[in-house]
C-alpha cells in the first residue's frame, strides 16, 4: 500500500465508510431530538418573511411542538397543521407525520395523519380560484401533496419496522445463546455421567480386590496385629465403596431417586474414628466447644483433617502428626501438623497424587467465608490450617 492509499484509508472505518460517520455524537439522543427542530425553524424563518404576526406565531408553535413529537406525536401533528394551512411550511408537519409513523403501531393512525397533512396542503389558504378543476396543474399539485404526506409516513414505518426487527433479532440472539448454554450443560452432564461410570468401574474394582484380599488375610492369619490391620483395611474399603457409590449417583443424577436419602455426612463427632483408623502416630486435641456448628462447617473440618492425614500417609509415612481442633468465638480453627517422614528401609512405591485435594479444601473454605493455608515447616514437615466461620452455610 502506498502512502497515498494509506492516507485515503486512514480516515475510513468499516466497509469504506468515513470515520466521521461513526462518531458517537451523530447518534446522540439530544441531536436526534433537536436537529429536526432546527431544520424546521430554518424553514419557518424563510417562509414566514413578510407574514403577519399570527402567521408567524402559528409557525413558531409548529416548530416548538416538535420537541414533544416522541411523547405525543398525534397532538404535535395537529399543532403543526394550522401553520401549514396558512403558510407554506413543510418540514414541521412532515417531521410530525414521520414521528406518528415511527412511534404509533396502528397503521390507520398513520394513514389518517398523513392524509390530513396532504389535505391541509392541498386546500392551502387562500384557496385558488378553481380548486376542483380537472386540469394538469391541480393534478400535479395533488400528486405533490400526496407525496409530501406519504414520504415521511413511509420512512417512519420503515424506521419502526427496523427497530422491531432489531428487537426481535436481539431476542433471537439471546434465545440462541440460551439454547447453546443448555446444550453445553447437557453435553457436560452426559460427559460427567460417562466419567462417573468409568470411575466407578475402575476404582470399585480395585477397592473390591483390596477388600477381598484383606478379608482373606484376616481369616488365614494367626497374628492378632495382622488380623486387626486387615480388618481396618477391609472396613475402610467398604466405607470407600459406599462413598464412591454415593458420589457417582450424584454425578449421574439418575443414579438416585429424588426421594432417596444420601448417606450420613461426616461430622466432628466422627473425627476420633478417622484419626484412630488412619494408621499414623497422631496426637489429637479436639475442643470444638459446646455450641452447635453448621453442618457445612463440620463437614469442611472433617474433610480438612481427612485430606491432611491422607497426604501424610502418601508423602510422609512414619511422621509424627498433631491434630488440633479449637473454637475461638464464632470461628472453628483446624490444624494438622506433621514432622519430617521417618526413614524407611528399601524402596516403596510412591502413591500418586494430583494436588487437587488441597485446592478443593481451599475452595471449600472460601465458599464458607473462611481461609485455608498449607505450608511447609522449617523442620521439613508440613502444616495445614483452616479457619471456618460459624456463619458458613
Amino acid at each position: 500500500m502506498t502512502g497515498t492509499e494509506g492516507a485515503r484509508t486512514a480516515g475510513r472505518t468499516g466497509r469504506g465508510r468515513p470515520a466521521w460517520l461513526s462518531a458517537p455524537w451523530l447518534t446522540a439522543p439530544w441531536l436526534m431530538l433537536t436537529l429536526p427542530v432546527l431544520v424546521a425553524a430554518l424553514d419557518t424563518t424563510l417562509v414566514s418573511k413578510g407574514s403577519s404576526w399570527w402567521q408567524v406565531s402559528l409557525c413558531a408553535l409548529a416548530t416548538a411542538a416538535l420537541l414533544l413529537r416522541r411523547r405525543w406525536p398525534v397532538l404535535v401533528l395537529l399543532l403543526t397543521l394550522p401553520g401549514s394551512l396558512f403558510t407554506m411550511i413543510w418540514l414541521a408537519p412532515m417531521a410530525a407525520v414521520y414521528s406518528v409513523a415511527a412511534n404509533r403501531s396502528k397503521l390507520r393512525v398513520t394513514v389518517l395523519c398523513a392524509t390530513a397533512f396532504a389535505l391541509v396542503e392541498f386546500f392551502h389558504l387562500p384557496l385558488p380560484d378553481h380548486p376542483f378543476a380537472l386540469d394538469r396543474d391541480n393534478a400535479l399539485y395533488a400528486i405533490q401533496c400526496v407525496m409530501l404526506g406519504a414520504g415521511p409516513a413511509a420512512l417512519g414505518l420503515l424506521a419502526r419496522t427496523r427497530h422491531e426487527l432489531a428487537v426481535r433479532l436481539d431476542e433471537l440472539t439471546r434465545g440462541r445463546q440460551r439454547e447453546n448454554r443448555l446444550l453445553a450443560e447437557r453435553v457436560l452432564t452426559a460427559e460427567r455421567a460417562r466419567l462417573a461410570r468409568e470411575m466407578h468401574d475402575v476404582v470399585s474394582h480395585q477397592v473390591s480386590l483390596i477388600s477381598i484380599q484383606a478379608g482373606a488375610l484376616q481369616v488365614v492369619s494367626g497374628d492378632p496385629t495382622v488380623k486387626s490391620t486387615a480388618g481396618t483395611i477391609r472396613e475402610l474399603s467398604v466405607r470407600t465403596l459406599d462413598e464412591l457409590r454415593q458420589m457417582v449417583g450424584v454425578l449421574r443424577a439418575a443414579g438416585l431417586r429424588p426421594d432417596a436419602p444420601l448417606a450420613p455426612q461426616p461430622r466432628l463427632a466422627d473425627l476420633p474414628g478417622l484419626i484412630e483408623g488412619s494408621g499414623l502416630r497422631v496426637s489429637s486435641e479436639l475442643r470444638p466447644g459446646d455450641c452447635p456448628w453448621p453442618e457445612a462447617v463440620e463437614r469442611a473440618a472433617y474433610r480438612t483433617v481427612q485430606e491432611a492425614l491422607t497426604n501424610i500417609t502418601k508423602h510422609a509415612p512414619g511422621a509424627a502428626v498433631a491434630v488440633r481442633l479449637d473454637s475461638r468465638g464464632p470461628r472453628l480453627l483446624v490444624e494438622v501438623r506433621n514432622g519430617p517422614s521417618a526413614p524407611v528401609a528399601g524402596s516403596e512405591p510412591v502413591l500418586p497424587g494430583g494436588g487437587h485435594g488441597l485446592v478443593g479444601l481451599r475452595e471449600r473454605a472460601q465458599l464458607l467465608g473462611g481461609s485455608f493455608t498449607a505450608v511447609a515447616t522449617p523442620d521439613g514437615g508440613f502444616v495445614v490450617r483452616a479457619d471456618l466461620p460459624a456463619t458458613g452455610e
